[in-house]
């Protein structure tokens, strides 16, 4: 014991006289901020052996053997520093961001028309909740605005927390609904129509149908169907998984962690021996509770799983540079490298601000790491926060309202959600104006921090393995004439490779070929139905032709009745009239 006690001793008075100066300083970026988790190598600690990092506030403290010092300070996505300095001295630096990474923290959109200027718009708030304040698109001329473009994503959170807000019996938020996520989550049956669509087992298959408008027979309905490449199962790459889990004090409720818990037991049934799962929580502190373990240790993971318990403060800050640096020392080549993070969103450590979360998630934009944000709760439930990192992460966003949601998000549709084919993708279309009078996209809306900024760009998205996903635009045209032979626009798909190295477009033209709504295939006729009840439940001043029972009579005609998602959408449209209707009565179908 004395001898312990004794090296003890003699390892302090070396490591004290080894370490004559303590250097402290702080890095920030250009406009002022703090800089965390940013990588420090000094050349009295062997150069590259010994490593420290910025601390929440962009601080630090580095004992050091010598007055004079070189540093070196990295951050991915920012210009090195390496210069002598004098320890005696706090040190304080600014990292410039490379031309890449400056244009990543620009305002993105999520759909954009060349040279259109916006008015300003009122925000609506939404107590206890957060959302993003949403501007509807409008109907734009053709001569004056022929391209216009949008993000393709697999994001369908917005239809499950619909439903959430309308089984409780509460009107939903106008901000809360996004239109392209409610025809996101539904899987339409619909055969290729072009033969001019690219069949290629690497690029997606396009396809387009245009109909007439069942609330507007003065305008037509433009549909582009997307099916993503579909990865094979028994090829798909290994995966390197990391579930940071919320378990604060706001977690402790039954359709929180609880439901959260059961979630990831049954994604880790999915899972491989190839595969590795590490788990970090934060909830009055960050913990690693299971460092990297097989797929094939599943007793294992799912004990850890079971013991989560919430409490204490939720400092989401940490616990997401925590979740990447694991990421990044597990990263596996040409691997699925991913964050699961799962919470209600409800930061109230470090930076909280949803501007603040998204600048520190661009930072990891190009780690190759992915992102999936798994929403749950009620009441302070943050959807602006997760949305925006999982759009400023790569990744994808679901919200879980209950058992059924958390099989769908993570069982059924697996693969989807957790293997990407396509980055960044995004789609322009060139409207021929002579054809084209007005045209309007319905869904896409875009945030209004990002329209009232003229530096926006438009934000491509993370498409998974096998999503088929629709698009609809309502069309004027200049006359009332069709001929076949005549296109009336040009799309051009554009996209990156998974590992970001091939760019990638897919280019097709548009044919004149109108038929009548009600005969166009039941899944358009599904998808047209999920429109209208998006654009009645946000008040659209586009939705001033028909009613909830208008939507229903569509989508029950439409509907398969073995299908659990349709039937229950039936459902909700009735729900939603008995709630905003509540005196009315049901008409007879025409």
């Amino acid at each position: 014991m004395k001898k312990v006690a004794l090296l003890g001793i003699i390892c302090v008075l070396f490591s004290t006289a080894s370490a004559q100066f303590y250097l402290r300083g702080a890095v920030k970026d250009e406009q002022g901020r703090s800089m965390s988790n940013v990588m420090i190598h000094l050349f009295s600690k062997n150069n590259y052996t010994f490593s420290y990092k910025t601390g929440t506030y962009g601080t630090f403290g580095i004992p050091t053997s010598l007055e004079i010092d070189t540093i070196i300070l990295s951050l991915p996505g920012y210009e090195t520093i390496k210069k002598p300095i004098n320890t005696r001295f706090y040190q304080n630096f600014v990292l410039k961001a490379l031309p890449a990474t400056a244009s990543l923290m620009k305002n993105k959109l999520s759909s954009k028309t060349k040279n259109l200027l916006r008015e300003q718009y009122t925000i609506f708030s939404n107590n206890g909740e957060s959302y993003s304040h949403l501007i509807e698109n409008e109907f734009l001329s053709a001569n004056l605005y022929p391209e216009t473009g949008f993000a393709l994503n697999i994001d369908r959170a917005s239809y499950s927390n619909i439903r959430r807000f309308l089984n409780n019996g509460v009107k939903v938020p106008y901000n809360a609904v996004r239109i392209e996520e409610m025809l996101n989550y539904f899987d339409y049956n619909l055969t290729d129509n072009n033969t001019n669509s690219s069949t290629a087992n690497n690029q997606f298959r396009i396809n387009h149908y245009l109909t007439t408008c069942p609330w507007n027979n003065q305008s037509n309905l433009l549909f582009l169907n997307f099916k993503a490449p579909k990865l094979n199962l028994d090829t798909i790459p290994a995966s390197n998984l990391v579930f940071l889990i919320d378990i604060s004090g706001s977690m402790d409720k039954p359709n929180r962690l609880p439901l959260l818990q059961t979630a990831f037991k049954m994604l880790v049934e999915n899972l491989r021996d190839i595969d590795t799962v590490t788990i970090i929580t934060y909830g009055g502190g960050v913990n690693k509770v299971l460092y990297p373990t097989s797929g094939a240790d599943k007793y294992t993971i799912n004990n850890v799983i079971d013991s989560l318990s919430a409490s204490g403060d939720t400092p989401g800050e940490e616990a997401i540079q925590t979740a990447y640096a694991s990421a990044i020392k597990s990263f596996i080549p040409k691997g699925n490298n991913r964050v699961i993070l799962a919470t209600d969103g409800d930061f109230n450590v470090g930076q909280t601000s949803d501007k603040a979360l998204e600048e520190l998630i661009t930072s990891y934009m190009k780690s190759g790491i992915y992102l999936t944000c798994l929403g749950v709760g009620m009441g302070n439930y943050k959807d602006s926060k997760l949305e925006i990192l999982s759009k400023k992460g790569n990744g994808n966003f679901a919200y879980i309202d209950n058992i059924y949601e958390a099989q769908k998000a993570l069982v059924t549709e697996f693969t989807k959600t957790l293997y990407s084919v396509a980055n960044d993708a995004f789609l322009y279309f060139n409207f021929n104006k002579e054809i084209i009078k007005e045209y309007r996209l319905i869904g896409f809306d875009n945030k209004k921090a990002a329209v009232t900024d003229s530096t926006s760009e438009l934000e491509g998205g993370e498409v998974g393995s096998g999503h088929n996903m629709i698009a609809i635009f309502e069309l004027m045209r200049t006359d009332n004439r069709t001929s076949k032979n005549i296109q009336i626009g040009q799309l051009s798909l554009q996209y990156k490779t998974t590992d970001f190295q091939i760019n990638m477009n897919q280019i097709l033209n548009i044919n004149d070929s109108l038929i009548n709504f009600i005969e166009s295939s039941p899944s358009l006729q599904f998808a047209t139905a999920v429109s209208m009840f998006g654009s009645l439940l946000k008040n659209s001043k586009y939705a001033w032709n028909y009613d909830y029972w208008g939507v229903y009579d569509i989508a029950a005609k439409a509907s398969n009745p073995n299908c659990y998602a349709q039937q229950e959408f039936l459902r909700l449209v009735q729900t939603a009239n008995k709630l905003y209707n509540p005196k009315q009565k049901r008409r007879r179908s025409r």
